[in-house]
């Protein structure tokens, strides 16, 4: 019993050398002392070791095949996962042997083969469900994973939680609030994991009544406050305009996570006050916490509201510094924000030089520049050298606006004409304006 406790203990902490010679040295192993050995080995994601004790086990229990599968499903193996379960003894295979499958392909994004898994199952727990319902989301399919939920003959916290939580994750926000509205109507209390995404819901919608509701609703019902609730309601206030509020939660959290950053970073760049945005940043720097991509996309983006721009390339070089690859997002930053300070040679040396080829987004910041500064001769040069091909003019109506406005601002009716003429042959017209409407009440969606 010791020498098993001391096994687990070793590969628990990730000290596989130590807990396989304390393995080796026992006399006698009871298959409770296989599974610790081989759930370090799967730890540690050493599927080869783990397979050698595997097959020289004399007897296995259920615990030892849903450690083998669920280890082999977490490297994406799922090949050997499903070769693994279709050995699983029949006595031997519970309701956990067919969720640990099920969840191996969710989580790997076959859903075919999940749900070809999921319908053969005998019995299905709370976890297969949730599961599947999670996995229809991650590929953007709301519609099947809402068809999943309706199929759960009871219902609990986790499942609704799933169903929320991949409305919100998929932009279907107002879906998000109607679940949680009907959740709560079923006489289900939220937990964090629920109010995390009632808030991202609220947030994207711009929903600031409804997020201080939440707001109230977390400390009135006493829900745990971990990091992501925190991340939320920073989140949340600040994408719809309450910075001070947002900085003050901002400012109460101790741990601070790299989406806590961000979020504080973006809403200030979104909503134009450049130098606190790049303040943050220093701050996060100073903190020693490492930015990732998003940060640096959301600190170059207030450079651009801001007009920084060397302060914008001191920045764009420091993500070598952070070993991450600038993305075509990053260049788009950089292009319109040297574009728009006017130095338009500049921005289109840039483009030439990216690693990659650029979209219609950076060729609209660069066009965008050539109309504010009339420059006819970078605009003749951008389409000289054939860069706007055809079939990226015809699928950006942006585009082509741009540069029928430069061609009539230079009295250029000929091209300008030709450019409308091609909106019209190919059935464009422009994107019209909207504005969004936020209730005076949101009492009846929340139900708090």
């Amino acid at each position: 019993m010791v020498g098993t406790s001391l096994v687990d203990m070793y590969a628990k902490c990730g000290n596989v050398v130590d807990s396989r010679k304390m393995f080796d040295y026992m006399p006698g192993r009871s298959v409770v002392t296989w599974n610790a050995m081989i759930g370090g080995y799967l730890r540690i994601e050493d599927t080869r070791s783990a397979s050698v004790l595997f097959e020289r086990m004399s007897t296995r229990n259920a615990v030892t095949w849903i450690e083998m599968i669920d280890g082999f499903a977490k490297r994406r193996d799922t090949v050997t996962a499903r070769r693994l379960f279709n050995r699983v003894p029949p006595e031997l295979k519970n309701v956990v042997t067919w969720t640990v499958m099920v969840d191996g392909y969710t989580s790997n994004g076959d859903m075919e083969a999940a749900r070809e898994i999921f319908e053969e199952m005998p019995d299905r727990n709370f976890f297969a469900w949730s599961s599947m319902i999670s996995g229809y989301c991650k590929k953007g399919d709301v519609k099947e994973a809402k068809a999943i939920f309706e199929r759960i003959p009871v219902r609990n916290l986790v499942n609704w939680n799933s169903l929320i939580s991949g409305y919100a994750q998929n932009g279907f926000c107002e879906g998000a609030l109607d679940a949680f509205g009907e959740m709560q109507a079923e006489g289900f209390e939220p937990d964090e994991v629920t109010i995390a995404s009632v808030l991202s819901a609220c947030a994207q919608l711009g929903l600031l009544d409804a997020g201080k509701e939440i707001h109230c609703a977390i400390h009135r019902k006493g829900i745990l406050i971990n990091v992501f609730v925190l991340n939320g309601l920073v989140d949340m206030y600040a994408k719809c305009g309450e910075l001070a509020i947002a900085r003050l939660v901002f400012e109460r959290t101790d741990e601070k996570n790299i989406a806590c950053w961000n979020a504080m970073i973006s809403g200030y760049a979104t909503h134009g006050q450049c130098k606190e945005a790049l303040e943050i940043f220093g701050e996060m720097e100073s903190s020693n916490r490492r930015p990732d991509d998003i940060t640096f996309l959301s600190v170059l983006s207030a450079c651009v509201h801001g007009g920084f721009v060397n302060e914008g390339m001191e920045i764009f070089s420091k993500m070598e510094k952070y070993s991450l690859k600038p993305s075509i997002k990053h260049y788009g930053c950089l292009v319109d924000l040297m574009a728009r300070a006017g130095r338009l040679k500049e921005a289109y040396d840039l483009i030439k030089r990216m690693p990659m080829k650029p979209n219609d987004t950076v060729w609209t910041a660069m066009l965008g520049a050539c109309r504010i500064y009339l420059d006819m001769e970078m605009t003749d040069e951008i389409e000289k050298e054939g860069t706007l091909n055809a079939k990226m003019m015809t699928a950006n109506e942006s585009l082509c606006i741009l540069l029928s406005h430069i061609y009539a601002a230079s009295n250029r009716w000929e091209k300008a004409e030709r450019m409308r003429t091609l909106m019209i042959n190919e059935g464009m017209q422009k994107t019209p304006g909207c504005s969004s409407l936020i209730p005076s009440s949101t009492n009846t969606i929340l139900g708090c």
